[in-house]
């Protein structure tokens, strides 16, 4: 490009450096930077995956942490849920099987572990026969014990029963089995004060046992020869009036001295079946029966606290504990067989439960609360039949069939012959005139001359203990009703 300026050309040319040098670092600096900028970009990548892998560290300890506050809070829950009782009295039985030892091959061990699943099924179910509780069972160990959840004090007795009964199952098992009787079960029982902790809802629950008891029984396990049975002296005590038992030794135990141990060797003549000594006969059921009569009556009088209503002046629980108490001392005095006894008692202690339910027709409903509840402490069909029969002769006026419905009835009325009758049968008014059954005191005790006049006791012991005194009583109601005219007058 040129153009003309007085005659003479000027050239004008685009500006360059003068070196090149300044070029050369100009592009070493833009190469720099690129450099720069791919290592950042790259660091970027690096730091996004740095990130990427930290955001998974805390997705996993967060997962984590829900984990453990789950399980703490189910923990938490779960010793919330836990219900802890001591027991007084518990009888812990730890058994186990020997004979691994005598074991010689694999299709032996196979076949003979066989055999012991079968009978620790077994063992199983005579544990649920008994009402114990099974603690824990583990390959050929089994820990069970009696008196817990339900305390009772016929607890001892039922765990020796089951204890007996697994040792002839297992010997007789063996035998049918043809399997050299290799297996021997061991048995250490003793009895004393335990605390159970309970987990789990209604349908499934666990029992953890702790204390000094489980510890002893586990050690007169430890010294009990195969197919033998160790109790303590403490069980034995509790016992012995049913089971043929003899010395064994002793063990040291701390803070108490020595521990005496007795081998029990079966169930004595006069309650066992035939007199073998395994299985109990009827004679021994109606002694576990009136040992088990104690619970049920503990049971029955602390329902009746509880849910009778207000204003049962005279059905409440003191008339229950004075029944019972005449239906055994009339009972004896007719000299009934034991289990006539323990029916009749039981008769007394359900005859007015049904209050609780209803005031009018309460025998009925004393009869629905029998059938609910007997059961389960091993009364018979044909026995829970007879202890309604008597519930219901109760029923005024009485009516009663038989000897035993005649005790019952005596029993109910015994007050109408006692010194105390006229303040008893005044809590009696009090109840129906509360109840806008009765009028005046005066109208109650015309109804109670006519109503003594023509009572009669059936039983000759009652006759003996109260007839003499209830024509007193008559005496002393006419002489109330004069003294009320001439105060009137």
């Amino acid at each position: 490009m040129q153009r003309s300026t007085g005659g003479s050309i000027i050239y004008n040319c685009i500006y360059m450096p003068k070196s090149s040098g300044k070029i050369t670092l100009l592009l070493k600096h833009i190469a720099e930077l690129v450099a720069q900028n791919q290592a950042l970009r790259e660091e970027n990548d690096n730091l996004l995956k740095e990130n990427e892998k930290f955001s998974q560290e805390i997705d996993r300890y967060r997962k984590a942490l829900r984990e453990k506050h789950s399980e703490l809070e189910k923990r938490q829950n779960a010793e919330r849920n836990k219900t802890t009782v001591r027991y007084k009295t518990a009888s812990v039985l730890f058994a186990d099987f020997q004979g691994f030892e005598y074991i010689t091959s694999q299709s032996e061990t196979d076949c003979l572990v066989d055999y012991l699943d079968e009978m620790t099924m077994k063992i199983q179910e005579i544990i649920s026969k008994y009402n114990i509780q099974n603690i824990k069972t583990f390959g050929d160990t089994v820990m069970c014990v009696g008196g817990i959840p339900k305390k009772n004090l016929t607890n001892p007795v039922q765990v020796l029963l089951a204890a007996v009964e697994m040792q002839y199952f297992v010997m007789d098992f063996q035998h049918a089995m043809r399997s050299n009787k290799i297996w021997k079960l061991r048995i250490g029982i003793h009895t004393g004060s335990v605390t159970a902790s309970m987990e789990g809802g209604r349908k499934r629950q666990h029992y953890e046992v702790q204390g000094e008891t489980v510890n002893l029984a586990t050690r007169i396990r430890n010294l009990c020869p195969g197919d033998q049975i160790l109790i303590s002296d403490n069980t034995f005590e509790l016992v012995k009036e049913f089971f043929t038992c003899e010395y064994f030794g002793k063990i040291p135990v701390k803070y108490r001295g020595n521990l005496q141990l007795y081998a029990v060797r079966g169930i004595k003549p006069s309650f066992s079946l035939k007199g073998r000594g395994i299985i109990p006969n009827r004679n021994m059921s109606i002694r576990i029966g009136m040992m088990q009569f104690m619970d049920l009556q503990e049971i029955i009088l602390d329902r009746l606290e509880r849910e009778l209503p207000q204003g049962l002046y005279y059905h409440n629980s003191k008339h229950t504990v004075d029944v019972v108490t005449q239906a055994e001392l009339i009972g004896l005095g007719e000299n009934i067989t034991d289990e006539e006894l323990l029916l009749v008692k039981t008769a007394a202690l359900f005859h007015d439960t049904g209050h609780i339910i209803a005031y009018d027709n309460h025998e009925h409903y004393s009869t629905v609360i029998a059938r609910e509840m007997l059961e389960e402490f091993n009364y018979t069909q044909p026995q829970i039949e007879v202890i309604c029969e008597l519930i219901m002769a109760t029923q005024l006026p009485p009516r009663p069939s038989g000897i035993l419905q005649e005790i019952m009835c005596d029993a109910d009325l015994d007050y109408l012959g006692r010194s105390d009758m006229i303040p008893v049968s005044n809590t009696l008014f009090m109840e129906l005139k509360e109840r806008n059954r009765i009028g005046s005191l005066d109208e109650w005790n015309r109804l109670q001359i006519k109503f003594i006049s023509g009572h009669q006791y059936f039983t000759a012991t009652a006759r003996n203990l109260r007839e003499v005194n209830k024509q007193k009583q008559i005496e002393r109601i006419r002489d109330l009703l004069v003294e009320s005219t001439v105060a009137a007058g």
